[in-house]
C-alpha cells in the first residue's frame, strides 16, 4: 500500500522530531569535579558511581573524583562549590558551621537520634531537610543528596568503665561532643583525622571520638589504641550531604539531573552500608579492639548534658530554633524527653 505524500512527510517529520528530542536530552556533555572528605577507602564506591552515571547518561555525564584533601580542604567545600572550583561536594555539615549556621544541627547534635531509621524520618518526614536546604541555598549551593554515617564510639589507649575514668585522659572530640564531655571535667582537644595516629602514639591524646571501628581500622589506630567504648550518645554519629553548584545543575537536562541524583542516592547508601558492614565485621572478628559499653546511667548523664547544646544552637537563628523544635518534638515522641 502506498502512503500519500503528505502522510509520508508528516511521519518523517515526526520521527525526526522524536530522534532530535532524544538527542537533545543529552546534547550537552557535562564534566563534573566531585570531591569527598573520605580517602582511598571509598575508591571502589566512587568508581561504581562514575560508571553508573556514565552508562545511564549514554556518556553525557562524566565525573572526575577527588579524595579528601586532594584539591580542597573538607571544611572549604561550601565555598568551593559556590565558586565553581568543584561541582559536587560530599561532606558533613558540622565541618562548616561558620558559613552554614544549621551545619552542626545537620551533622548531628548529641542525643538527636539513636538509629538510622529515626534520623532519616527526622530529615525526610519531619521537615529538617527543608530547613537545611534553605540554609545551603543562601550560601549559593544546592543540596541534592543525604547520607547517613554509622557508629560513633570512643577509642582509648586504656580501658574505660565510667565517665570518671575519662577525667584523667585527654580526648579528641568535635566541638559539640567536647562541650558535653567538658561538663564532666574531661579534657578535650580537636585534631583532624590524619593526625590521630601520631597523637595517640605519642600521648598527645589518650583517646578519640571520631567514628566507628572501620574508620579506626582504616587509620590503623588499632596499632596504638585498642579499647573501643560505645557511649550511646548519637547513632549514626553524623550525617553526610551532597552539594552541587547551581549553575552546573541548571545547565543539565531534567533527565541528566534525575540520573545524577539517583546515582548519588545510591552512592551515599553504598557508603553507609560499607561503614555498617565494616563495623560489624570487625566486631564479629573481635581481634582488633576490646569492646565495651558505657554504663547506661553514664550514657543518660551524657544525654542530659547535651540539652544545653541544643538550646545554644536554637538561639543562633530562627531557622535553628525551628530545627531544634523538630528534634525536641521527636525526642518527646520517642520517650527520651518529657514534655
Amino acid at each position: 500500500m502506498k502512503l500519500p505524500t503528505l502522510l509520508k512527510s508528516t511521519l518523517a517529520t515526526s520521527v525526526a522530531a522524536s530522534l532530535l528530542a532524544s538527542q537533545l536530552a543529552y546534547a550537552d556533555n557535562v564534566r563534573l569535579r566531585m570531591h569527598t572528605f573520605y580517602g582511598t577507602e571509598m575508591d571502589a564506591i566512587a568508581a561504581d558511581l562514575r560508571d553508573r552515571v556514565q552508562e545511564a547518561s549514554d556518556g553525557s555525564i562524566r565525573i572526575q573524583f577527588f579524595r579528601g584533601g586532594e584539591l580542597v580542604d573538607s571544611d572549604q567545600f561550601v565555598d568551593a562549590v559556590a565558586r565553581g572550583t568543584i561541582d559536587i561536594a560530599h561532606g558533613v555539615g558540622s565541618y562548616w558551621p561558620g558559613s552554614v549556621g544549621i551545619g552542626i544541627i545537620e551533622g548531628g547534635l548529641p542525643g538527636a537520634w539513636v538509629n538510622v531509621e529515626e534520623a532519616r524520618d527526622i530529615f525526610e518526614e519531619q521537615g529538617l531537610e527543608e530547613l537545611v536546604a534553605e540554609a545551603y541555598e543562601e550560601q549559593g549551593v544546592k543540596l541534592i543528596g543525604r547520607g547517613f554515617g554509622s557508629d560513633y564510639g570512643l577509642l582509648t589507649r586504656e580501658p574505660v568503665t565510667s565517665l570518671e575514668d575519662l577525667q584523667s585522659m585527654r580526648i579528641r572530640a568535635t566541638s559539640s561532643i567536647a562541650t558535653v564531655l567538658e561538663q564532666f571535667d574531661i579534657p578535650t582537644v580537636f585534631l583532624p583525622g590524619e593526625e590521630l595516629y601520631v597523637g595517640l602514639s605519642t600521648g598527645v591524646i589518650d583517646g578519640a571520638v571520631y567514628g566507628g571501628p572501620v574508620e579506626y581500622e582504616q587509620l590503623k589506630l588499632h596499632e596504638v589504641a585498642e579499647h573501643y567504648t560505645d557511649i550511646n550518645l548519637l547513632n549514626p554519629g553524623w550525617t553526610e550531604n551532597a552539594l552541587i553548584n547551581p549553575r552546573t545543575w541548571e545547565r543539565m537536562s531534567e533527565e541528566q539531573q534525575t540520573i545524577l541524583t539517583e546515582a548519588l542516592d545510591q552512592y551515599l547508601l553504598d557508603v553507609h552500608e560499607w561503614l555498617e558492614e565494616g563495623n560489624q565485621r570487625i566486631i564479629d572478628d573481635g581481634e582488633l579492639f576490646e569492646f565495651a559499653v558505657l554504663p547506661e546511667e553514664d550514657s543518660m548523664r551524657l544525654a542530659e548534658a547535651s540539652l544545653p547544646i541544643w538550646e545554644e544552637e536554637a538561639e543562633k537563628s530562627e531557622r535553628n530554633a525551628r530545627a531544634v523544635e523538630i528534634l525536641i518534638n521527636n525526642a518527646i515522641e520517642q520517650g527520651r524527653l518529657s514534655e
